[in-house]
């Protein structure tokens, strides 16, 4: 899905293609990021739990950076935002409230000293 149109150069920009790759590809990254995420999240681990929170937290930041670099005006122009550039930021934050709020089952397993 396209992010954003640049209509002084009659393109659309999306996470894997920017012209002449001036802005990268944050796709990549942010699906690796998406990946990884899940694969933790089928994990029932303390340690995965806690590396899911770190990676959809830094999956936010560099999604908010992406939308910035995206949609910031330039040249008294400003290039128009796309439901792409929404659904990338609305997905990673989907993925910060799954880290923060996970299912988690706790053992009742308690000793009683005597």
């Amino acid at each position: 899905m396209p992010w954003a149109y640049y209509a002084d150069i009659e393109q659309e920009f999306t996470g894997f293609y920017s012209y002449q790759n001036q802005y990268g590809k944050p796709g990549k990254f942010l699906v690796f990021i998406a990946v990884l995420v899940f694969v933790f999240m089928l994990l029932h681990k303390v340690w995965a739990r806690r590396t899911n929170l770190f990676l959809a937290a830094l999956a936010v930041g560099y999604a908010i950076k992406s939308f910035v670099l995206f949609t910031s005006c330039y040249n008294a122009y400003c290039p128009q935002k796309k439901a792409g550039i929404y659904m990338m930021l609305i997905a990673t934050l989907w993925m910060m409230l799954a880290a923060v709020f996970p299912h988690l089952k706790l053992d009742n397993k308690t000793k009683t000293s005597t």
